[in-house]
């Protein structure tokens, strides 16, 4: 049984807020080919097994796994589908070579959300059928109720969390391939448009079109293929309640217990000490200050001081999203986590361009599966 892996190889391609002249298949060839060069690897010899992460909803067809061997180089290789965030997609090939089964495995997330018309209805349908879908309310509404509980109970505020989306709209602004980046006002997000109080349309992750692939190696290969593994040290994931009636609406009880089953893993005993950046779900504003706080990299209400204070800006004792985040590159769908790792891995290697932080050794990438959805995956990567 293999005790080590890492990533060894990363390609990506997008993000735009609309790609018309790509399909999903063809960002996905893309994001591959540079997956493979970095790596250094030929899928069709070295690749043991592949991964999609993908909602067949999202995809409009079932079974996705069928489609995409084509342009991975996984034809006649085993593929299977994850309906999950990306980050659970790469922990199931991380698993698959800790039991020893496999030495390489490939991981593909993608987005081509522009493609989807209804996207609320689609979102909507994964509602109880019984109690909460038949109401007819915008899924937004379950962010506005817990954004408002989780304000109430710690003690942040509304302006806390505009600060959050100017901090990472700028941050984008450095993220060559970032597609909502733009330098905004505290003033401008209070001032837009009221959605389901108190969230505002500025609080939401708009959408971007784009693709994500990682080559996983075990200990021993990925010392062949790259003087520069970024090391998988410790990775968790949890579900909390489908229900919307009996889950915690103050805290992501979720994000908490994947991210000490990281720490554990990794040997991690304070968060707020040991990681040196890090790259977390903000889907919706008040979601980076809420998995702050779940993920102990700050005590219960003090995400939205730590704001205030700039200490999550780049130049800050703890960055927080320093690629932009989905606020500032867009909201990939499945792809969300994988582009939460890929930022943590490009600045592990010193590869962030404009952005890149000075001597980070640890990195902490967690993303939420999204709305209505109480699971979340962590991971702990470090040089």
């Amino acid at each position: 049984m293999q005790k080590q892996m890492a990533i060894v190889g990363v390609g990506y391609s997008g993000f735009s807020s609309i790609s018309p002249g790509l399909s999903y298949k063809e960002l996905m060839y893309e994001a591959a080919v540079r997956a493979y060069q970095d790596a250094g690897i030929d899928p069709r010899q070295d690749a043991d097994g592949f991964v999609t992460v993908a909602e067949d909803f999202h995809e409009g067809t079932s079974i996705f796994d069928e489609y995409v061997p084509d342009q991975l180089g996984a034809v006649m290789r085993p593929v299977h589908t994850v309906t999950g965030d990306g980050i659970h997609g790469l922990i199931a090939g991380a698993l698959k070579i800790l039991s020893g089964a496999m030495n390489i495995v490939v991981v593909e997330g993608h987005s081509k959300a522009s493609n989807i018309l209804t996207l609320s209805q689609v979102t909507a349908y994964a509602l109880d059928p019984i109690y909460n879908r038949p109401l007819g309310l915008n899924p937004y509404s379950i962010a506005g109720l817990e954004m408002q509980r989780f304000l109430h109970q710690t003690k942040n505020t509304v302006e806390q969390c505009a600060r959050v989306v100017v901090k990472n709209r700028r941050n984008a602004l450095n993220h060559p391939s970032a597609g909502h980046g733009s330098d905004i006002s505290l003033e401008d997000v209070l001032a837009s448009e009221r959605v389901a109080s108190p969230l505002r349309k500025l609080d939401i992750a708009p959408h971007s079109d784009g693709c994500v692939v990682f080559v996983l190696a075990s200990a021993d290969a990925a010392r062949d293929l790259t003087p520069q593994p970024i090391w998988i040290r410790g990775m968790g994931w949890s579900n909390g309640s489908y229900s919307l009636e009996q889950r915690n609406w103050a805290h992501a009880d979720y994000a908490r217990q994947a991210a000490q089953m990281a720490y554990h893993q990794a040997g991690v005993e304070k968060p707020h000490d040991e990681i040196d950046f890090a790259e977390i779900d903000d889907t919706f504003s008040y979601k980076e200050l809420q998995h702050m706080e779940a993920l102990e990299l700050c005590g219960e209400g003090e995400a939205g001081r730590m704001i205030d204070e700039g200490a999550t800006q780049p130049g800050g004792s703890l960055p927080i999203n320093v690629s932009g985040g989905s606020l500032g590159v867009g909201n990939l769908l499945e792809a969300s986590g994988l582009q939460r790792v890929l930022e943590v891995v490009l600045q592990l290697r010193g590869q962030a361009s404009a952005r890149q932080l000075k001597n980070v050794e640890t990195g902490l990438a967690f993303a939420w599966r999204g709305l209505p959805t109480a699971s979340g995956a962590a991971l702990v990567l470090s040089r």
